[in-house]
Parts: C-alpha cells; sequence; structure tokens
C-alpha cells in the first residue's frame, strides 16, 4: 500500500535495465503486469528518459490498478550538475517525465538522491507544489539516510524511501525500521545483490518477509529471468 491510498501488490518491477532493446523491453514489461506487477518503477535517468518512453509503449493506455512511479534530481551525464535538486531542475524534469510517460499525474514522484547544495526543505518543497498543482500524487525519496528522511518529513508526507538493500547490503536497515513503524513503504533497489547463490526467489522471499512494507523492485531485460523473480510470491 502506498500512502494508504494506492494498492500495490508485493513485488514491483523495476524498469532500468530495459532500455537497450525497446522492442523487447516493451515485452517484458507487459509480461510483469500480466504476471500480477502493479507497481513499475522507473526514473528519467534510465536510458536518458527511453525508460519512460518504453514503459509508456508497454502499456499505455494504462490499466487500472497499475501504479506507475518515477524519479527526478539526478543528470545522465551530460548536464553541468548530476545531482540537481534545485526547484527549476525538478518542475523540468517532472514535465518531461510526464510527456514521456503519457501521463497528467504521476503516482509517485521521488526524489532520486539529494543534492547537497540545494537544502532538503528547498528540492521536497518544490516536489509538494508539484502535488498541489496536479501533476504528482504522492512523494518519496531515494538514497536518502534516516536523518534525510526525517528532513524531508518535516516538509510534506513521504510515502516511500528507495534505498539500495538485500540480503548482503544491510547499511539502511535504520531506515527500514523508520519505514516499517510508520508504515512507509520501502522499496529497496538492487534486491538481488552481488554474490548471492540462493537463487533470486529466495533473495525476494528473504525482503518480504524481513518487513510487510518491504516492496522490492528487480529489474531485468529478460521474460525468463522475470518469471524467475515472479515465484517469490507464487
Amino acid at each position: 500500500m502506498l500512502g494508504g491510498e494506492l494498492e500495490v501488490g508485493r513485488l514491483g518491477f523495476g524498469a532500468m535495465r530495459i532500455v537497450s532493446d525497446r522492442g523487447e523491453g516493451a515485452r517484458v514489461v507487459r509480461r510483469a503486469v500480466e504476471l500480477g506487477v502493479t507497481l513499475v518503477d522507473t526514473a528519467d535517468i534510465y536510458g536518458a528518459g527511453v525508460s519512460e518512453e518504453v514503459v509508456a509503449d508497454a502499456l499505455y493506455p494504462y490499466p487500472d490498478g497499475v501504479v506507475i512511479a518515477t524519479k527526478g534530481g539526478l543528470g545522465w551525464g551530460l548536464q553541468d550538475r548530476i545531482r540537481d535538486g534545485r526547484p527549476e531542475h525538478l518542475r523540468e524534469a517532472c514535465d518531461a517525465s510526464l510527456r514521456r510517460l503519457k501521463l497528467e499525474r504521476i503516482d509517485l514522484y521521488q526524489l532520486h538522491r539529494h543534492d547537497p547544495e540545494v537544502p532538503i526543505a528547498e528540492s521536497i518543497g518544490t516536489l509538494e507544489q508539484l502535488r498541489a498543482e496536479g501533476k504528482i500524487r504522492m512523494i518519496g525519496v531515494s538514497n536518502f539516510s534516516l536523518s534525510q528522511l526525517r528532513e524531508a518529513q518535516a516538509v510534506t508526507r513521504i510515502v516511500s524511501v528507495q534505498n539500495q538493500f538485500n540480503r548482503g547490503l544491510l547499511t539502511s536497515e535504520n531506515v527500514l525500521d523508520a519505514c516499517t513503524e510508520e508504515g512507509i513503504a520501502f522499496m529497496p533497489w538492487s534486491p538481488l545483490g552481488e554474490g548471492l547463490t540462493r537463487g533470486s526467489a529466495y533473495e525476494i522471499r528473504w525482503l518480504l518477509d524481513r518487513s510487510p512494507v518491504m516492496i522490492p523492485i528487480p529489474g531485468t531485460s529478460s521474460v525468463e529471468h522475470l518469471e524467475d523473480n515472479m515465484r517469490a510470491i507464487a
């Protein structure tokens, strides 16, 4: 559940890896939804916007119950600022994501990473303004520490945190514990880790059992791998 408003399944789909072959990427996204995925997470940085376009190619007009999440606040190597949490950039990024996704409102918009040159309150305040304007429905954060999460929460309601987390990397455990206590969705990126040999379904199941707010978002460019991942909730 996101923000007590949007019902989503326990296993989402991360759309970072679908950019190299657009046709195959769209096939993977469609298959994920066929298998019961209701949360598709992308970002403007994935393939310099290509991931968002492929998600729209695959799913538009979007099926009822499918929640689209995206992120802004990072550059993809062509801009002067790799992290860019300035209000003007976030507004431009949000508008561009809306166009690529063919949406009038983004279900979940996340600040991809804190810009150390811009106060968190300023960046999150911009997202709150975009929410008030009807461009986004709910606000999340990514790659945030617990203290940074608290700063964001002082500005507006945060419904999700997306941090790297898996059985071999537990550095965000205190953030997960706070999310669990407060009912905030925790979406671990890189949920399968590296060098873990028990199989993807085992690793995902471990995450799901770790907390009721856990929503892993494993990404893949392969239908076969996607189907392996989905066995975790079979």
